[in-house]
């Protein structure tokens, strides 16, 4: 099946104009979605996490993002591999919003307080794939690491 019939099963049938690439958008909460179920514990502090980076990234409110969230869910669980979703995000958004998106990644691995080897593998495949470098995944890891940092205090 073709990518984009594959991403149009789980796309609603009206898209919202507002949304510039429902592809990309969908491709990486399915990524967040991944890195969080990687340890196979998918708490609720993930959950809420994705919600608030879905707002952030795509202006939706709080009942759209969990929409979007239960779409990407259910997108990942029949999704095809990690860098089918990086190449997607790499091939219709700015360098710019791929940097955002590994921040918003490593922000999920985060989120527990552990860094898991499952989820730090599924980034750096995806990293790849978005065709961002080492040293962006180092920026990001940074910039998460002080958003968490910044919150418990």
């Amino acid at each position: 099946m073709p990518l984009k019939k594959f991403f149009a099963a789980f796309r609603p049938q009206e898209p919202d104009p507002a949304v510039v690439d429902p592809d990309a958008e969908l491709a990486l909460g399915a990524l967040l979605v991944r890195v969080a179920q990687a340890d196979r514990e998918y708490q609720a502090e993930e959950i809420a996490l994705i919600d608030r980076i879905l707002c952030k990234l795509y202006q939706h409110n709080a009942i759209e993002a969990a929409k979007v969230r239960a779409t990407c869910e259910k997108l990942h669980t029949a999704a095809p591999d990690t860098d089918t979703f990086g190449k997607l995000i790499r091939e219709t958004t700015a360098l710019e919003k791929r940097r955002k998106a590994l921040d918003a990644l490593w922000e999920v691995v985060l989120a527990d307080g552990l860094q898991r080897e499952g989820e730090v593998r599924i980034v750096e495949e995806a990293r790849m794939a978005m065709g961002l470098n080492l040293s962006d995944s180092e920026a990001s890891r940074a910039r998460a690491e002080a958003i968490w940092k910044s919150e418990a205090e």
